[in-house]
C-alpha cells in the first residue's frame, strides 16, 4: 500500500496538484475535525466509488490510518484504481505535523 505523509499532502494542496481527497470517517467525526475532501464513510465506499479515471491520484484518510488503509486496499484490489495513497497517521498526524488547530478526538 502506498502512503503519503501529512506534510507531503499539504505541499500538494499548496501547489494545487490534481488529486481526489477522500475522508472515510463518519459524518459526526468530520463535524469535529475536517481537512477537506469528499466524505465517503468506509461502510458506504462500495456503493459510492469516486467517479474518476482509474489512474487519477486518490488520497484517502481517516482518524489514524486504519480505516483509510482498508479503503485504499479496496480501491486498489477490488475497484481497480491504480494511484491510491493512504494518509499516514490520518487526521491525528495532520494535527501533529501540519495544523495543530485541527482538533484531536
Amino acid at each position: 500500500m502506498k502512503e503519503i505523509t501529512p506534510k507531503d499532502l499539504k505541499t500538494m494542496q499548496a501547489a494545487d496538484e490534481d488529486f481526489i481527497l477522500i475522508d472515510v470517517r463518519e459524518e459526526s467525526e468530520k463535524a469535529v475535525a475536517d481537512i477537506g475532501g469528499i466524505l465517503i464513510p468506509l461502510s458506504t465506499l462500495p456503493m459510492n466509488l469516486p467517479e474518476a479515471d482509474k489512474n487519477q491520484k486518490i488520497i484517502v484518510y481517516c482518524k489514524s490510518g486504519g480505516r483509510s488503509g482498508k479503503a485504499t486496499e479496496y480501491l486498489e484490489q477490488v475497484a481497480g484504481f491504480t494511484n491510491v495513497h493512504n494518509l499516514k497517521g490520518g487526521i491525528l498526524a495532520w494535527s501533529d505535523q501540519v495544523d495543530p488547530s485541527v482538533k484531536k478526538y
